[in-house]
């Protein structure tokens, strides 16, 4: 389970896991691991809103907290939570948002077939061509923010459901003038659950990016 592990190297991180009525019956279990730990928590929603909106909820919910770094990562332990104390290092040095990049150095990404890896650089090469944002993994899911990046970026204004929404989080917070930092990782393929990549998510995505960079030309006021 990631809980324990995220124990193990931030042991004083507060835990928000946002349940989109999910069958494998992780509210239920989430419940009851609360009775132990009061630094989980849990928000159910009741059925699939969308991996972007579920982000946002839980980035509102901490912005109404004291938090001053708030991190978001998948939680099928493709993301290594042994990497969550360097991306908040980076954080603590100075940058805003700290990203776990899996082609900053390389290709560090395990047990993916070459058409998905393919398919994945080539989305973010086709993000940095249309907007210029200077990040190689533009789509990464594994960051650390500082609490005034969720402030001032408009929130309300992010309208990807899928993995858009992680290009647009780091698109805006760089035209907001934010401080950006690739880390290396090392992504593994997820160890458990099943991937949510479809035609639909792809096509969200890949049409996200003319939106963003359409909105940043013409309705820059609105974002900014």
């Amino acid at each position: 389970m990631i809980i324990p592990a995220v124990r193990k190297y931030l042991p004083h991180a507060h835990i928000m896991i946002v349940d989109d009525h999910s069958p494998d019956g992780t509210a239920a279990l989430i419940k009851d691991l609360q009775k132990n730990d009061p630094s989980l928590f849990l928000i159910e929603r009741p059925g699939k809103q969308g991996l972007g909106t579920a982000y946002i909820t839980g980035f509102r919910w901490a912005l109404e907290r004291d938090y001053t770094y708030i991190f978001e990562m998948d939680a099928d332990f493709s993301h290594d939570p042994a990497d969550l104390p360097r991306l908040l290092e980076e954080c603590r040095k100075g940058n805003d948002l700290v990203i776990g990049s899996r082609y900053i150095a390389g290709v560090n990404v395990v047990n993916w077939p070459l058409k998905r890896i393919f398919i994945s650089m080539g989305a973010s090469i086709y993000v940095r061509t249309i907007t210029g944002i200077p990040v190689k993994d533009t789509t990464a899911g594994f960051v650390c923010y500082r609490r005034q990046v969720l402030e001032k970026i408009k929130l309300d204004k992010i309208k990807s459901k899928g993995y858009g929404f992680q290009i647009e989080m780091k698109f805006w917070a760089w035209k907001l003038g934010f401080k950006l930092k690739e880390i290396p990782i090392i992504f593994k393929d997820r160890t458990v659950g099943a991937s949510k990549m479809s035609g639909g998510i792809f096509n969200e995505a890949f049409w996200s990016v003319i939106r963003i960079r359409l909105n940043c030309i013409f309705n820059r006021k609105t974002y900014l």
